[in-house]
């Protein structure tokens, strides 16, 4: 399927010619009816010659719905940009095909319609004046077809170009990543809500759970249908309408998105490109009421020109938006900017980065994924597939990292290394980022816990604390003058066992069991602490710190003044 808009000035027979193309009013609502002016978005589908399927948008051309307009023509692949023969171009003329141009269109052909009303002379004169506005644009080789929808006149020719033009534009490209900016949300009896759009980036299925942003909505779909035919599964480049639960028809607005929120990244802040329209009469300034147009949606913004102070008529600048909602962006995705002070179209542009880390004053954003990489550092790879669209391999773990800050992190982990001592450096210390690195690093092994230079053996083998304790099992040496990274590493490696403040030789705690073993072999009824003292030949403080050991370890039991026997009492 291709997506193809319908644009042009108002009352230019844009409607009329969709009605005459498929057979099916696109005006769906009264009001339009009985004005005979198209307000909001209308629908409206054919098959072509070729076999291809072709969804119209038709879009109002009055200035006071442009914002209908705007919600109408992101994600479409082409354009018939609509013009009375008789009138020739218009103010709304320019404005849309301006828009068009900025949203980065580039397919589309012009209708002259009306045509059976002029002559042939002002049918070329309209044909001339058309060519010479659409110069410099996407339009400017396109066909001009004069046609009359009233009549019939140039209808069988308007489908053979436009069937050739479709053959030639390029269908929705798949990444995986569906996102569908809601143009229309409605219920319906028994059904629940649904939700309509124009699918890009990726497929939808039945029973896929999404999110509905901004709200935060988790949503499953419960439905899928395309021009009024039910789907299991459907494509990115389709018109679409989704029945979901999760959400009520009026929990969505015009200009929400559905997406599967682990693939994207809500965004409050963006840095773009700017371009303004030439025709404007006066430089943009951070000053002004600016309204972005992202998606289906209008969302208030605050703008901070980057560089220099202003970005004057027909030049392009790069500017920060502050979004009044968090949407699920991209770099890439396109907008529309306006001043709602001045009722004006000011410009667009292309986002340029999501979420951006560096203060406005030092912000130069471009296209480049690496620049993105560059000015964080390190970022998780499926976190920059977020923010780009472009899926990147990781270089470090899961992190792709900017070569200067690698070897920074590189020389910072040897030193540290090295300057750890024998022992080695504790990992405990370390991020994840950080630990990825070091397995990176040649040279160093990772034993215990800590990192240390290859090859250089065990530190603690043969550890002077370690014979003393094992030479006095049931009362060791104090511990106080032992480094406190020692005495941790030799815990961990099971040499020493702490309890109570006192560090027993691991051996000695086998020998304590076995010495209460045949204690309570003997007098299973239980046996106190002064006669397990007594039989290890140590102190009350020594006994008191062994039996809360055992006891945790479940080898004894205690029972109000007694010990018993545990389940991993040694069998003696």
């Amino acid at each position: 399927m291709h997506v193809v808009a319908t644009a042009g000035h108002v009352d230019h027979g844009k409607s009329t010619l969709v009605r005459a193309l498929t057979g099916t009013d696109p005006d769906r609502l009264a009001e339009e009816k009985e004005r005979g002016l198209t307000i909001d978005l209308g629908f409206a589908s054919m098959p072509m010659p070729s076999g291809r399927q072709i969804a119209f948008i038709d879009v109002p051309g009055h200035v006071r719905f442009l914002k209908n307009m705007l919600a109408g023509v992101s994600g479409v692949d082409a354009c018939v940009f609509v013009v009375d023969a008789t009138e020739g171009w218009k103010p709304q003329s320019e404005e849309h095909l301006r828009i068009l141009q900025l949203l980065g269109l580039r397919h589309g052909m012009v209708a002259l319609t009306k045509a059976d009303e002029a002559d042939e002379d002002l049918v070329e004169l309209a044909r001339l004046d058309v060519a010479e506005h659409v110069e410099g644009t996407f339009l400017a080789d396109a066909p001009i077809v004069p046609t009359d929808a009233v009549t019939g006149t140039g209808i069988d020719d308007l489908v053979a170009e436009l069937d050739g033009l479709l053959a030639a534009t390029p269908t929705a490209a798949d990444r995986s990543r569906p996102r569908l900016w809601v143009d229309r949300a409605f219920p319906i009896k028994g059904s629940g809500t649904v939700v309509t759009g124009t699918l890009t980036g990726g497929g939808l299925t039945d029973d896929d759970t999404l999110t509905l942003l901004p709200a935060g909505h988790a949503v499953r779909v419960r439905a899928l249908q395309s021009l009024h035919r039910r789907c299991k599964q459907i494509s990115p480049g389709n018109r679409v309408a989704v029945n979901v639960a999760g959400a009520g028809h009026r929990d969505v607005a015009r200009g929400d998105a559905l997406v599967r929120a682990e693939q994207w990244h809500p965004a409050g802040t963006v840095d773009a490109e700017l371009s303004v329209l030439a025709s404007l009469d006066h430089p943009v300034t951070r000053r002004g009421a600016y309204v972005a147009y992202i998606g289906s949606g209008e969302h208030p913004v605050r703008l901070r020109v980057l560089g220099p102070s202003a970005i004057d008529p027909g030049a392009s600048g790069l500017v920060r938006l502050h979004l009044s909602q968090r949407l699920p962006l991209c770099m890439g995705d396109r907008f529309i900017l306006r001043e709602s002070g001045r009722s004006e179209t000011v410009g667009g542009g292309e986002i340029l980065d999501v979420e951006p880390v560096l203060a406005a004053a030092r912000a130069r954003p471009d296209r480049s994924v690496e620049r993105i990489i560059a000015e964080r550092g390190r970022i998780d790879a499926a976190h920059l597939e977020k923010l780009t669209g472009t899926a990147r391999p990781p270089d470090v773990g899961r992190w792709a990292v900017a070569p200067e800050h690698l070897a920074e992190t590189t020389h910072r982990l040897t030193e540290a290394v090295e300057a750890a001592g024998a022992l080695g450096l504790d990992l405990a210390t370390l991020d994840d980022f950080e630990r990825a690195v070091v397995d990176t690093i040649e040279g160093l092994d990772s034993t215990d816990g800590r990192i240390r230079p290859a090859g250089g053996g065990d530190p603690l083998a043969d550890h002077a604390f370690v014979k003393a304790a094992e030479a006095s099992p049931f009362a060791p040496p104090a511990s106080s003058g032992v480094r406190s990274d020692e005495l941790r590493l030799l815990v961990q490696q099971g040499r020493l066992v702490e309890s109570g403040g006192i560090h027993f030789a691991a051996a000695a705690i086998t020998q304590a069991a076995e010495v209460v073993a045949r204690l309570l072999a003997d007098q299973p009824e239980g046996v106190t602490v002064a006669e397990v003292r007594d039989a290890w030949g140590t102190t009350r403080k020594y006994t008191l710190a062994l039996l809360a050991h055992l006891d945790s370890t479940g080898v004894t039991r205690r029972r109000e003044d007694v010990r018993i026997a545990g389940p991993r009492l040694p069998q003696i």
